[in-house]
């Protein structure tokens, strides 16, 4: 071998000396480098993935199929002794945030509706749960199970967020059991959404999939900051862009589930809209920011306080707003006689207003007097969140779980939009359309997942 080759070989060997190891030491990552010891989750995640639990639910549901309803029919083919129901089975997660008296708290989606919860614990303890309240409008909802050595996670405010601040969501995606993962606060106040009345979503990239819905997102203490509870994604599973429900939501919703097992909320009794460019050109508005006032309902809150249609409301309490979801936020969690300052543009000119929120007073109808086909159903006017995001129909308000109703599948929080092929915006439209006494109710029904028949008979 040449000298110098051989003196640089040598050097070479000498400066890569330090990865000739021993095999276990290669096993796995150094406790320190250079006397410093690496960065690790693991000490905080010990003492939160005890508070974090699977729920898997049991829904029954009766199948419906015009055909199958149809008794000549089942007689034709031999379906007289088929099955009328079936069993739909979820997975999700929860939160345990108050050991002491066994509150869960989790996504309306995962446990509303449901007829069996069964909450898993990280020791693998299944306990039967059950449901406090639910409230759609926000997707939260609240669970009570019964169990020794619960561990909950403290609350944070999450209102204190930062873009860039780090993140751990921990849950049980695809029912593969608990698993964490991390990523950063990607936005926050993310709105416009779909699936809820309320939004103010945090965005993180830190992997969220079916099944960590109801979930924890909790900042580097192990502090809870949000409720994991939908993923935007083409193809159903994560690309990155995750939302959860910041606790600033999640736990103002879950006092009022605990104390009164729903969520009573005030009216400001005007609807609005947000401001595209053709509306600030005619108003003559500098920016497109606030909401405008398209009806304000007489007698209201909005009413006595002199809002009227045309107005632009740029801040609730001082804090500015950008559109109308944030105006319905904002409101939306405040409870009636709740006072409110608002400030608003009128021909440009600022003005202060004063309101006190009212309970929201929607007229309902009983489904008796329509037709004995829908006795057990409560039928309401759309609340002004629903009217404001332009729904268009009438609120599903209560369904007696035995009443034909909910045997055909109609539940409550559902949008009726129309019967038959007739469209309905109004109370006076469904009454009208009923009286018709159609042989086959066929109820358009609005839900989350879109536009489905529900034929009653």
């Amino acid at each position: 071998m040449h000298p110098r080759f051989l003196r640089s070989f040598t050097a070479l060997l000498a400066a890569a000396s330090f990865a000739v190891l021993p095999l276990r030491t290669q096993a796995g990552l150094p406790p320190a480098v250079n006397g410093q010891p690496l960065p690790s989750l693991a000490p905080m995640l010990e003492k939160v993935t005890p508070a974090v639990v699977n729920i898997s639910t049991k829904t029954r549901v009766r199948v419906s199929n015009p055909f199958f309803d149809d008794p000549v029919f089942r007689q034709f083919f031999g379906l007289q002794g088929s099955p009328r129901e079936q069993v739909e089975q979820s997975l999700g997660s929860g939160v345990i945030v108050d050991a002491a008296k066994g509150y869960v708290l989790t996504n309306n989606h995962v446990v509303g509706g449901a007829d069996d919860i069964t909450v898993t614990l990280q020791d693998g303890r299944n306990v039967k749960g059950t449901l406090v309240g639910t409230d759609p409008a926000t997707d939260v909802a609240v669970v009570k199970i019964t169990a020794d050595k619960l561990q909950a996670l403290p609350i944070a405010d999450s209102s204190t967020l930062r873009v860039g601040d780090f993140v751990v969501a921990v849950g049980d995606p695809f029912g593969l059991g608990q698993t964490v993962t991390s990523g950063i606060v990607s936005a926050l106040g993310r709105s416009g959404l779909g699936g809820s009345s309320f939004q103010n979503f945090i965005q993180t990239d830190a992997s969220i999939n079916p099944g960590n819905s109801g979930g924890a997102l909790v900042n580097l203490r192990g502090e809870l900051v949000g409720i994991n509870t939908m993923i935007l994604s083409p193809s159903g599973g994560n690309v990155g862009i995750g939302f959860a429900i910041p606790t600033k939501i999640a736990s103002e919703v879950m006092d009022q589930l605990i104390a009164h097992g729903k969520v009573n909320r005030g009216s400001l009794g005007a609807q609005t809209q947000d401001i595209t460019p053709n509306i600030a050109r005619m108003l003559g508005l500098k920016s497109n920011e606030g909401a405008v006032v398209t009806r304000v309902l007489p007698g209201s809150a909005a009413d006595h306080a002199g809002l009227e249609v045309g107005d632009v409301i740029t801040a609730v309490n001082g804090q500015a707003l950008q559109n109308s979801d944030q105006l319905n936020n904002a409101l939306g969690l405040m409870p009636p006689n709740s006072t409110v300052n608002l400030t608003a543009l009128r021909n440009n000119t600022p003005r202060k207003l004063t309101a006190q929120l009212t309970p929201q007073k929607l007229a309902t109808l009983d489904g008796t007097r329509l037709d004995p086909r829908l006795t057990g159903v409560t039928f309401s006017e759309l609340s002004d969140e629903q009217a404001s995001q332009g729904m268009a129909g009438v609120a599903v308000a209560t369904v007696n779980p035995s009443s034909r109703a909910a045997q055909a599948g109609l539940s409550a929080g559902e949008v009726i939009v129309g019967i038959g092929n007739r469209r309905i915006t109004s109370l006076r439209d469904l009454q009208g359309l009923v009286a018709m006494r159609p042989r086959q109710l066929v109820l358009l029904v609005a839900t989350d997942e879109g536009l489905n028949y529900v034929v009653v008979q």
